[in-house]
């Protein structure tokens, strides 16, 4: 159980305060995450790395000399806004262009990928590596759909070591691909991790067994085994990564044997001792080996174990100095660079609100007293939410969207305050939910809240007609953005239904309103109906069996937001 906290909706604001002080010789904070306390050379390639938080020493604890120049820091196992990863690239960009690289999760490939669009709009040569280590979690024949777990550690330090060599970003990003191409692992749970605040983990272990396959955010294994040995746990775990090494690869290793945050060091001593062994009798040559704790998920107990098999460039950059806070090798050259200012950034000024008339502006006080409800609603759903997701997934979607709904209403009522008509109000909530809640549901959430502003615009109140295509128009951009298709147990699967009848009703001569309301009985049964699906994208593929029977967290959520907004327009229809 993760049992020192303060309060857990700012766990991660207070853990990273209290890294940074205790590592201020290594790191400082700048906005979204940390970089190195120093500055680098100009025209230096730079790496950024980054994911949700609750892996330490993944991925703050890596920066410093010899590793990664940045990391961008999100929520407990949520990814971190393309805001935020837009501005740690900025904070330790040289000229020389920026790789960022994340595991293969959907929120942190969307939200990573909308900041290397937007850092190449601004000039800067940005690119994106996302890391697939996780042979439990697809196929050989679908390593593009695999996760990214301890793996991450390879890859990122590959990469991170080329670029502080001196090497150009074509060649740090083809040292990170020949990396990822050349690792696997394969992980073990013992018992599931518990999130701050939680009274229970998101996922128990039946006592003598253990679940293979786990993943990093405290999702289950792909299935059940019963408790081995340790050299039985050895022997599976060597066996599941060798019969997957890459055709061509040479009998040199770089081998992780990883704790996941419950797991003795010992206990993992007693494990290597048959790893070693094992992969010695395989006629493997180990180099540099890691045995400890390097990619972890909280609390949780189990290991998991990497090889990635090395030729000379990356025997070079896996075995090269570094000196970060959480892990050192060799020893590095003296720190040259300036001292960064803690929290240096561009001064934000305030944006020029859009001129609104008074009819947009009536309307948008109504988005504004529609966006505190909701924000109220998902604090009582924090728990059902999360529950939901833990099924098959992280458990993150209650405060994602607690997180979100929050934010959007501060920036929806400043926007107001500021004379905003309601395509205003809507655009600065979608903006402040996408840069506040990260993940997934909130970089989408953000695209369909600014795709339905544009279109309701900030002059006049919108007609029947009007508001039906600003539905359409903030569900086309959700697809647009996350890929998904009807039937792949998304959110999708509840907002079609509820955008079509919408659609039907305004077409039959309804009022909006009128439409609105009776739309949500459709909306919420399309997400319960979510229960019979099996996942086919997201954290909750390679689950999907345990998923068939429980509703998509996100489905349900989004019928709750609909239904929330129509007690706001039965109550106005009310005091008029």
């Amino acid at each position: 159980m993760t049992r020192l906290f303060n309060d857990p909706a700012t766990f991660t604001e207070d853990m990273l305060e209290g890294f940074l002080d205790a590592n201020s010789r290594y790191v400082c904070g700048v906005p979204g995450g940390v970089v190195r306390a120093s500055t680098t050379p100009t025209g230096k390639a730079t790496v950024v790395v980054g994911g949700g938080s609750g892996h330490y020493p993944a991925f703050c604890g890596v920066v410093g000399k010899g590793f990664a120049d940045g990391a961008v820091v999100g929520n407990i196992f949520t990814s971190p806004s393309a805001e935020d990863a837009a501005s740690v690239a900025r904070a330790v960009d040289n000229g020389g262009g920026v790789l960022l690289t994340t595991g293969n999760y959907a929120g942190d490939v969307m939200n990573f990928g909308l900041a290397v669009q937007k850092l190449r709009s601004e000039g800067i040569d940005a690119r994106y590596l996302a890391v697939t280590d996780d042979i439990a979690s697809a196929p050989a024949d679908q390593i593009a759909k695999r996760r990214g777990i301890a793996g991450d550690f390879t890859v990122f330090r590959c990469a991170s070591a080329a670029a502080d060599a001196g090497s150009n970003i074509d060649d740090v990003e083809r040292v990170g691909i020949a990396a990822n191409d050349a690792t696997r692992t394969l992980g073990v749970a013992f018992d599931g991790c518990t999130m701050p605040g939680a009274a229970d983990p998101l996922f128990t272990v039946q006592t003598g067994t253990m679940d293979l396959g786990l993943g990093i955010h405290g999702e289950p294994g792909v299935s059940s085994h019963e408790m081995p040995s340790a050299a039985d746990l050895a022997a599976l775990l060597v066996d599941g990564v060798l019969a997957e090494k890459p055709i061509g690869s040479s009998d040199r290793i770089a081998v992780i044997l990883n704790g996941l945050g419950r797991t003795k060091y010992e206990e993992l001593f007693v494990v290597w001792q048959s790893v070693a062994r094992l992969l010695r009798a395989a006629g493997h040559t180990i180099v540099d080996p890691e045995v400890g704790e390097l990619v972890t998920s909280l609390d949780m107990a189990g290991c998991s174990l990497t090889v990635m098999w090395l030729d000379d460039e990356l025997e070079k950059y896996w075995t090269a100095p570094a000196d970060t806070p959480a892990y050192r090798k060799g020893i590095v050259a003296s720190d040259t660079g300036e001292r960064r200012a803690a929290g240096a950034a561009a001064a934000a000024g305030v944006e020029t609100m859009p001129e609104s008339d008074e009819q947009s502006r009536e309307c948008a006080r109504l988005a504004t007293r529609s966006l505190e409800a909701l924000a109220e609603r998902m604090a009582t759903a924090e728990g059902e939410l999360g529950r939901i997701d833990a099924v098959a997934g992280d458990g993150d979607h209650g405060r994602g969207m607690v997180k979100g709904t929050a934010a959007a209403t501060l920036a929806a009522a400043d926007a107001a305050a500021r004379g905003g008509g309601v395509g205003s109000v809507l655009v600065a909530a979608g903006s402040a939910w996408a840069a506040r809640a990260g993940g997934t549901s909130g970089v989408l959430w953000g695209a369909a809240l600014t795709a339905i502003g544009n279109v309701l615009g900030n002059n006049g109140t919108p007609d029947d007609t009007t508001v039906s295509e600003a539905l359409r128009a903030g569900y086309d951009a959700l697809t647009a953005l996350g890929g998904a298709s009807l039937g792949d147990k998304t959110m999708l699967d509840a907002l079609d239904p509820f955008v079509g009848a919408v659609e039907r009703s305004v077409r039959d001569g309804k009022d909006w309103r009128s439409a609105w309301v009776e739309a949500v009985p459709v909306a919420q049964s399309a997400a319960e109906g979510t229960a019979s699906m099996r996942p086919k994208i997201g954290r909750a593929r390679p689950l999907a069996e345990r998923s068939v029977g429980t509703p998509d967290a996100g489905a349900i959520s989004l019928a709750m937001c609909v239904a929330t907004v129509s007690a706001v327009i039965i109550d106005q229809e009310v005091s008029l």
